[in-house]
């Protein structure tokens, strides 16, 4: 789709609003390594408990996972861009928050009594997190069916490598100007990335219509000579209730929770890890985790065609093999390149079975597709939360070789992964054919 500029009266573009959802999704996204970098220099000042930390880095990733829910229905109301633009406001609120604590606290007067206080800003950054959902459904609005793999592959795959590059990025400018510093230039980033999100990110036609006052039919029919081919569904409600109903969705939940969710703890939580087990110097623990990130991240792509090829059940089950790999050389091993070795296995596993599971939503759950999408995408997340305090428990209840014991957590939920996909797999036969599609997807 060309510029619609000046033809009724319709603003922007497929590709600068794609560009801009792809900016504003990449600096939320960012608050998956808000703390994680910088969880040493709390540990060091606040004496923080291995699982108080695990339940600080997770923090954000509890209302990154919830929101996706809700306010990616939101798009279905309005398009897009109030629901996204709401969502970084709140998480400009958190990172502000923590600038402002760091700024007049740091060090000598940051104390355990403002523990609490981290986790509720880390909360209000890591709605950031949250603008996937929206911007997925935004972008499908703009682009035509035979199109919407690349972009959504362009915005997911770009937006995706935020975490591992803020994880390079934010020790660099806190060693040179210190905590403060690093978070006061998140802050700007995350401001200029608003700005530029509201200067290219617009809704797309049918919905800049409909705020202009045309009715439901003249709006729809004057978005489709503009090209637009996808609508909002009449109830978003409806679907949410439907994919609920359906006993397929929660296996798929519990497959996301362990590939997606998974991978956000471990971003989270390897900081900590290489640098409190194996001494590793805080470089060396931020170019693992950063590594880690990057690798799972793009290696989604591939997997994704992978999928196409040898079907998404396969894959999955390959990927999930992979990740039980690793993850059993990571609980057993106490050297420190068979850790890095058992890492490497899990990032492999973890990415592919990411783009598998949602190859997987359509297939399993067709009469349902967005809201399965929105359950799947936004209870799966949710792993990033519930595991890092659990890594954070094991290791203080077992004491340091618990910090390796714990990644039993990711052997139990590979195995139970395993299981979930040999049981969709052996009902696939039972599925209805597809009826319709939302264009609401999950991250």
């Amino acid at each position: 789709m060309e510029s619609t500029r000046g033809t009724g009266d319709v603003r922007g573009s497929a590709q600068r609003s794609l560009i801009g959802a792809t900016i504003g999704f990449f600096i939320g996204f960012g608050a998956v390594s808000l703390f994680g970098p910088t969880a040493h220099s709390f540990i060091q000042v606040m004496q923080l408990s291995p699982e108080q930390v695990g339940l600080l880095v997770a923090m954000p990733m509890l209302t990154g996972s919830l929101l996706r829910i809700p306010f990616g229905a939101w798009v279905d109301l309005n398009g897009g861009k109030l629901p996204f633009l709401v969502l970084l406001l709140a998480s400009v609120v958190g990172i502000g928050g923590l600038y402002w604590m760091l700024l007049t606290l740091y060090p000598a007067h940051l104390t355990q009594a403002h523990y609490p206080w981290l986790l509720l800003f880390g909360a209000l950054g890591g709605c950031g997190i949250a603008t996937f959902s929206v911007g997925i459904g935004q972008v499908s609005y703009w682009f035509p069916k035979t199109q919407q793999g690349k972009a959504l592959a362009f915005y997911a795959g770009f937006g995706n490598t935020s975490p591992g590059l803020v994880a390079i990025i934010l020790p660099l400018i806190i060693a040179a100007g210190g905590l403060w510093v690093g978070y006061f230039v998140s802050l700007v980033i995350v401001i200029a990335g608003i700005g530029l999100y509201i200067a290219l990110g617009y809704n797309a036609p049918y919905f800049q219509l409909r705020q202009r006052g045309s009715v439901d039919a003249t709006a729809r029919v004057a978005a489709r000579q503009q090209g637009q081919e996808l609508f909002p569904a009449p109830s978003i409600t409806r679907t949410l209730l439907d994919s609920a109903a359906s006993w397929r969705t929660w296996p798929l939940v519990a497959l996301y929770f362990t590939s997606f969710g998974g991978f956000l703890a471990l971003t989270a939580w390897l900081p900590t890890f290489w640098s409190t087990f194996y001494k590793a110097p805080h470089w060396v623990a931020l170019g693992l985790t950063a590594g880690f990130s990057l690798f799972s991240s793009l290696i989604r792509v591939p997997g994704g065609s992978w999928s196409d090829r040898f079907g998404g059940e396969k894959v999955a089950f390959a990927a999930f093999a992979t990740l039980l790999a690793g993850a059993v050389l990571m609980t057993l091993s106490q050297s420190f390149w068979l850790s890095v070795a058992g890492e490497a296995l899990v990032a492999i596993g973890m990415g592919v079975a990411n783009a598998a599971v949602f190859k997987l939503v359509p297939h399993y759950v067709p009469d349902a597709v967005g809201g399965t999408a929105g359950w799947v995408g936004g209870l799966g997340a949710l792993g990033g939360f519930v595991v890092p305090p659990l890594l954070g428990r094991i290791a203080q209840t077992l004491g340091p070789v618990g910090y390796v014991r714990g990644y039993a957590v990711y052997v139990i939920l590979a195995v139970v992964s395993l299981l979930f996909t040999a049981l969709l797999y052996a009902t696939r036969h039972g599925v209805r054919p597809l009826r319709s599609a939302s264009p609401v997807a999950a991250h």
